[in-house]
């Protein structure tokens, strides 16, 4: 039986979960502002805009699941674009009743010892963070009111296709591409956790199927920690291309940056991410749904194939 899924955002999360949906024989509308064409087989564009409740509801009307794949890139703009947003989302799923999947990230746990995982609390200590973590707690009210059915899955730094400059190491992989030296934020030595893109639709589309997942957050499936320059060192080698010198940049200096460059003063209050072990335990999203990450090779891989995509 098809089934009707709408997706907010055209990103790459946005593109896999469409075309994942879209190749197993659903329905689905991706909702973005200008209604630009993915290209992928099969899948409708709608424009219009997300924060329009009543809009985005006539869209969703029957549909099996409302997924905020939405992502607006500038950080700056985060407490003007975001809130109505998601309150627009969150009464659209009550309306229609479609399941309400969202694509989280890590930022609500804020700084934290020891790996990330889903019995930790939303502790963040940058408005970034706080808004996140509110957005989740109220989306896990109504579901706990049972005014909707919510779930959150939260991934790491993104690599794999597409993912551009939505993700700290392809942000630099055209330079090094090209054999030159880059420049990571914080130290490029410490562990971090790395998530396919592809993995994070992958459990979105899994979550919304399993009623038994609603109401709760869960970590995607990532493979083991790499430093910024292994990451990069490995991605080149997967290319044929040999490894480039990887620069640091003092979250000091990004600070300073920051006091006369908004945006640099927003990355900077995610430094704690950089300085330290920031790696996740993505044990209970593998048991529940007896899903694994893509092999780190492939991931690399499909990282190269997608600087274009």
């Amino acid at each position: 039986m098809t089934r009707h899924h709408v997706v907010v955002g055209a990103g790459p999360v946005g593109r896999h979960t469409a075309a994942l949906l879209s190749e197993r024989g659903d329905e689905v509308v991706v909702v973005t502002r200008s209604g630009r064409d993915t290209g992928l087989a099969g899948v409708r564009h709608v424009a219009l805009d997300a924060s329009d409740a009543d809009a985005l509801t006539a869209v969703t009307e029957g549909a099996a699941a409302l997924h905020n794949c939405a992502n607006p890139g500038d950080y700056t703009e985060w407490e003007r674009v975001w809130p109505p947003l998601a309150t627009a989302l969150l009464a659209t799923a009550e309306r229609t009743g479609a399941v309400y999947a969202i694509t989280g990230n890590l930022y609500p746990y804020g700084p934290v010892e020891g790996p990330m995982h889903e019995g930790l609390p939303d502790a963040a200590t940058d408005h970034k963070g706080v808004l996140r973590a509110r957005m989740w707690a109220d989306a896990l009210a109504a579901h706990r009111a049972g005014r909707i059915r919510a779930v959150e899955v939260r991934g790491a730094d993104y690599v794999g296709p597409g993912t551009g400059q939505n993700g700290h190491v392809t942000r630099v992989l055209p330079a090094a591409m090209r054999g030159r030296a880059v420049t990571v934020i914080g130290r490029s030595d410490q562990p971090h956790s790395y998530t396919d893109v592809g993995d994070v639709a992958r459990l979105l589309v899994a979550a919304v199927d399993d009623e038994r997942a609603h109401g709760r957050t869960w970590i995607v499936p990532t493979n083991a920690p790499r430093t910024q320059e292994q990451v990069l060192t490995e991605v080149l080698r997967s290319a044929g291309r040999p490894a480039v010198r990887v620069r640091s940049l003092p979250i000091g200096l990004l600070r300073a940056t920051g006091a006369v460059v908004p945006f640099m003063r927003e990355v900077a209050q995610l430094g704690y991410q950089w300085t330290a072990p920031y790696v996740v335990d993505d044990r209970a999203a593998r048991a529940h749904f007896s899903i694994e990450p893509t092999p780190w090779d492939e991931v690399c891989r499909r990282t190269v194939d997608g600087l274009t995509a």
